[in-house]
């Protein structure tokens, strides 16, 4: 039985980042920078937008709120897999999460295509998408057969419930605003 509440397990876990080397900061502040930086083009787009009157239906908000939930959790998970279970990933773990990865930001990039060319980008959009959600539970999947054999804490496990559930909310409002046609993107693009 786990002795330390969930609080001090959480700054016990963030505490690891005082045993980042060089190479790990720099691969932090990339993948954390990199991923608030859809975080701001997203938010500050529909802002953009919102503030000159132009009507986004709801669901929009989620692509940025999803992603902020997805970058808080990734922000957690990363200083794991860059300390304590480092070793662990390196077993096949990491590639997981490169494929991962790699169908992610690709299927941003072409949802981002999609506006322009719709016909020619929906499968594309919906196979990156289907690949990246099929990858994140994958990676789930090994996550608990590490935590079952006591190689992964009660952190990473919930850190990566919500990169799972920020990755799903930003993806599949973002996927619902192509299928609707990007109502706003018109008259937001128009403002910049």
């Amino acid at each position: 039985m786990n002795q330390t509440s969930f609080i001090q397990d959480t700054i016990a876990y963030a505490m690891q980042m005082k045993q980042f080397t060089r190479e790990d900061w720099i691969v932090y502040i990339v993948w954390i920078g990199l991923m608030m930086g859809l975080v701001f083009s997203t938010l500050g787009f529909t802002l953009v937008g919102y503030s000159n009157g132009v009507e986004y239906p709801p669901y929009v908000w989620w692509v940025p709120m999803g992603t902020l939930i997805f970058v808080g959790a990734i922000a957690f998970d990363t200083i794991g897999h860059r300390t304590a279970y480092k070793e662990e990933l390196a077993k096949g773990e990491a590639l997981v999460h490169h494929i991962t990865i790699f169908a992610g930001i690709t299927s941003c990039i072409v949802l981002c295509l999609a506006y322009s060319s719709p016909e020619f980008w929906k499968i594309p959009a919906f196979v990156l998408i289907a690949l990246s959600v099929l990858y994140s539970i994958i990676d789930e999947a090994l996550h608990w057969h590490r935590y079952l054999r006591l190689k992964s804490d009660r952190v990473e496990m919930w850190s990566h419930f919500f990169i799972f559930l920020g990755h799903n909310i930003f993806v599949f409002a973002w996927l619902n605003w192509f299928l609707d046609g990007y109502p706003g993107v018109k008259e937001t693009l128009a403002l910049l």
